[in-house]
């Protein structure tokens, strides 16, 4: 069986591998574990499930090759650490959760056991997905699998890095600010985030409920697909979630057909963009001209704004969320405390870490009397008036586009000291989230001079995901076929 060695981009390739009978899929997931132990000091999983893999890996391989394996038959997932699954450690990468087990499901994760993926471990992220360089984890932070003196991104830095690395096919991460399209452009993998509603954030722990949304990491817009199509639409158990009908995300169309895209000049033109990730985005508009769609630049005069908005909004519901872990209720109790406020203040200060608690602090003190409406009712108001004007832009544009990020992965440790630095690491991405609509990144470029990769972002309008991957996959089979051509010639 020494197919199972094979680096498998897709789930179809790995299902036709199974079914040929040229791997097994308990072969599959050894393999993986074993890489997962190759790669130990990257500080990717947090655990692995292991025992629990392998004997579900046996039971999908029999429903495979009797023809009764579900949607995700084959696939093998890494969990994000803010992802419940009942009866297995749950700690939103953070101390003050430490030793905690999830009593229940969340909704994503039965909806895909329902359909037969196998979940090999939980992966570490930014400290209750707080952070765009893994380095926040009370864990210790995670290396880029691709040049481990880099950051693999957050806050779902865990998730990309396992696909990266080959330690799963796939893995899901949470969305709040550009988590799952950030760390994806630095460690060249397909990134989604879905519409907000559009699935269920119950099981999901919050950081800013208004913000937040599960999506995949993937090595294939395929896969993409197949993931959100199983973990998409209406939950009961939350009431956010969209009841709008889900495509087939999975029957993407190979039309050809050509769109109109509009290219975010404000982002292009950035000040802070790094000079070959603009060339390779101007090229890259030429090869969308020369395959037929009509490219045209449009504005956001706001985008300058939109990352103060994002932390005013974000750190005010991140306040208020993360006010339960008050070490009475569950996790971490200081050894220390005495009393009520001993309890409380003492469990709070040693758990929580440096950027948690920054967090916290401003989205209370946005929220405080006399402050509230200069900056939260304000943040609102911008955040109404980028939606409206993204509304507009997409009303006469298939797609809009921008960098994923203003440069590639940076060394640990180069921002840990500039909070401001960092936060503008998402200033492409937070406008997808203020606005609520899906987005991707697309691994297409990598840098000449790090050799790290870097993406493009491209985004939809709400509930138009089909149109998003549908476009996604062809762009890069597009690629992938300018790729194989340019290396046989």
């Amino acid at each position: 069986m020494n197919g199972a060695l094979k680096n498998y981009n897709t789930l179809t390739s790995v299902r036709s591998a199974i079914e040929s009978g040229t791997i097994t899929l308990t072969a599959l997931t050894e393999h993986y574990l074993k890489r997962i132990e190759e790669t130990r000091s990257h500080n990717i999983f947090l655990e692995t499930f292991a025992e629990e893999a392998l004997e579900r890996a046996d039971e999908v391989q029999q429903k495979i090759l009797a023809g009764k394996g579900g949607k995700l038959a084959g696939m093998v997932i890494a969990l994000k650490d803010n992802i419940c699954f009942a009866g297995h450690k749950v700690g939103a990468a953070s101390k003050i959760l430490e030793g905690f087990e999830s009593l229940y499901n969340s909704t994503v994760v039965d909806r895909m056991l329902a359909e037969d993926a196998i979940f090999i471990g939980r992966v570490n992220c930014d400290e209750f997905a707080m952070g765009g360089s893994n380095e926040n984890s009370a864990y210790g932070p995670v290396k880029n699998p691709l040049n481990s003196e880099y950051v693999p991104g957050g806050s779902s830095g865990g998730s990309a890095a396992a696909v990266a690395a080959d330690c799963c096919l796939a893995a899901l991460g949470s969305d709040t600010g550009g988590s799952i399209r950030q760390p994806a452009s630095f460690c060249g993998t397909v990134g989604f985030k879905p519409t907000y509603g559009r699935v269920s954030r119950h099981g999901l722990i919050a950081f800013a409920s208004s913000f937040d949304q599960i999506g995949p990491i993937a090595r294939s817009v395929e896969d993409a697909a197949i993931l959100m199509e199983v973990i998409a639409g209406k939950d009961p158990m939350d009431s956010t979630s969209s009841s709008a009908e889900v495509p087939a995300y999975s029957q993407l169309s190979e039309s050809e057909a050509p769109l109109k895209i509009g290219y975010i000049e404000e982002c292009i033109d950035n000040n802070s963009l790094d000079e070959q990730v603009r060339e390779s985005h101007l090229k890259l508009l030429e090869e969308l001209r020369a395959a037929g769609h009509t490219v045209e630049p449009v504005h956001i005069e706001e985008l300058q704004y939109l990352v103060p908005a994002y932390y005013v909004l974000t750190t005010a519901e991140a306040s208020s969320n993360l006010s339960r872990y008050d070490g009475i209720h569950y996790g971490y109790r200081s050894p220390q405390a005495t009393d009520i406020e001993s309890t409380y203040t003492k469990s709070r200060s040693e758990a929580f870490g440096k950027e948690v608690k920054r967090r916290i602090m401003l989205g209370t003190f946005v929220l405080s009397s006399g402050y509230y409406d200069a900056y939260y009712a304000k943040g609102q108001k911008v955040r109404r008036i980028l939606k409206d004007k993204t509304d507009k832009l997409l009303s006469k544009y298939d797609l809009l586009l921008s960098p994923t990020t203003p440069g590639t992965a940076f060394k640990l440790g180069a921002n840990t000291e500039d909070p401001i630095k960092m936060y503008l690491e998402d200033i492409f991405t937070v406008h997808a989230n203020l606005a609520g609509i899906p987005a991707v990144s697309l691994p297409l470029f990598t840098h000449t001079e790090s050799g790290l990769p870097f993406g493009a972002q491209f985004m939809a309008s709400a509930f138009d995901e089909a149109k998003l991957l549908s476009f996604s996959h062809n762009l890069m089979r597009m690629r992938a076929l300018e790729k194989t051509q340019s290396g046989n010639s």
